[in-house]
């Protein structure tokens, strides 16, 4: 369990970069508004963490029909907590976006784990 999770956080780490490369980039070149910026780059990291995860975290025998569909069910739960939290510490608490979005992918790792776990793979 604890290599899993350990796998899965370094799965989650190069979505992570992704993201967030996606992220900095639409905002700081593209002047894209961050929910929507982080929305995009959470897409882009999903793709990153569905191959990972199946290959290498789980080592699933699923079949990619059926795991990427539910493993993209659960990537836009996470894609609306992180839309959320992230609408909420920049536009409620006024936060700059980057440490707005590190709350966020806090609070997605979390949830996304569990359900992954059980359900998707």
């Amino acid at each position: 369990m604890a290599a899993a999770v350990l796998a899965y956080g370094a799965a989650g780490i190069a979505g992570t970069v992704a993201h967030y490369t996606a992220l900095i980039l639409l905002v700081q070149l593209g002047g894209a508004e961050p929910v929507a910026a982080s929305t995009f780059g959470a897409a882009v990291g999903a793709v990153v963490n569905y191959w990972l995860n199946h290959r290498f975290t789980f080592r699933s025998t699923v079949p990619h029909r059926r795991a990427f569909i539910r493993f993209m069910v659960v990537a836009v739960a996470g894609m609306i907590v992180n839309a959320a939290t992230l609408f909420a510490a920049v536009h409620l608490l006024g936060l700059h976006y980057l440490p707005g979005q590190v709350a966020a992918t806090g609070v997605a790792f979390v949830g996304t784990y569990e359900l992954n776990r059980r359900w998707t793979f």
